[in-house]
């Protein structure tokens, strides 16, 4: 049974952020295999597929090294990447269906098209601790799946040095614990509209390097403040980062970028 390593949302070898791709199952193995596998793995995300009857449809399940996630963008990239490209699946468009719904991945003119949900994020109070754990105070507190803080400029984002453990247990609003975006627009002299960094120790990852995710709700955050559907990110995470594409269209968010396959390799042990 083979593996990728793919670097998603990369235009460049290790950059963006690495995801695991099993080859495609004919049925799900036991969830105990898949998570100890993602443990062996150690990336943030293992995509696991499997087949359906239609030939561009898949199952698509993501484990970090702790748990089962609902949504993953850049393991949904890596495994249309796979399948694409090193399967030679011969598919326009493919469908994932997943714990979030059905996800769309198309072939585009510089990469990769996908389609996800929007999650809007609400305003709301900053819960306790999170100034604290940031070590920074943030401007603004918004709330979707994830809590957002905006930072006053992009120099702060990419100063935040947090507390993870005490960032773990921080929820507020949010749909899930421990997992928290923070932002800023970009530098005058940057070629990006908005920079980003993504902590989620919630879920066994202490920082995200590129974060799909999480652009789904920072891509109507920031096509409403800047008045248009389509937003440059920059996920700058130290020493590797990510760029993402957003447009937001009605309740969908198209997330554009690249993927690059860094490692293939033969598991020895089958589930």
């Amino acid at each position: 049974m083979r593996q990728w390593t793919v670097d998603a949302f990369a235009s460049a070898p290790f950059r963006g952020n690495p995801a695991c791709v099993v080859e495609p199952f004919e049925s799900w193995p036991e969830d105990a295999w898949m998570q100890a596998l993602s443990k062996e793995n150690n990336q943030a995300e293992t995509a696991y597929l499997r087949r359906s009857a239609d030939a561009e449809r898949f199952y698509l399940r993501w484990f970090t090294p702790g748990r089962e996630v609902d949504l993953c963008g850049h393991a949904t990239l890596a495994s249309a990447h796979v399948l694409l490209g090193e399967l030679g699946v011969g598919a326009d468009v493919l469908t994932f269906d997943t714990r979030s719904g059905p996800l769309i991945v198309r072939g585009a003119a510089n990469g990769y098209e996908m389609d996800f949900p929007a999650d809007p994020p609400r305003p709301c109070a900053a819960p306790a601790g999170l100034a604290a754990a940031l070590g920074v105070d943030p401007v603004e507190v918004l709330a979707g799946r994830y809590l957002v803080a905006i930072l006053p400029d992009a120099a702060a984002v990419g100063r935040v040095a947090p507390d993870i453990r005490a960032l773990a247990v921080l929820q507020g609003e949010a749909g899930e614990p421990g997992q928290v975006i923070v932002c800023a627009d970009a530098g005058p002299d940057d070629d990006v509209d908005v920079v980003d960094r993504f902590f989620a120790p919630g879920c066994g990852v202490d920082e995200d390097p590129a974060t799909g995710s999480a652009h789904c709700i920072l891509a109507p955050l920031y096509a409403d403040r800047l008045g248009r559907a389509e937003v440059r990110f920059r996920q700058v995470f130290p020493g590797r980062g990510g760029d993402i594409v957003t447009e937001v269209r009605g309740d969908r968010v198209l997330l554009r970028g690249q993927a690059i396959t860094v490692i293939e390799s033969r598991l020895r042990l089958r589930p």
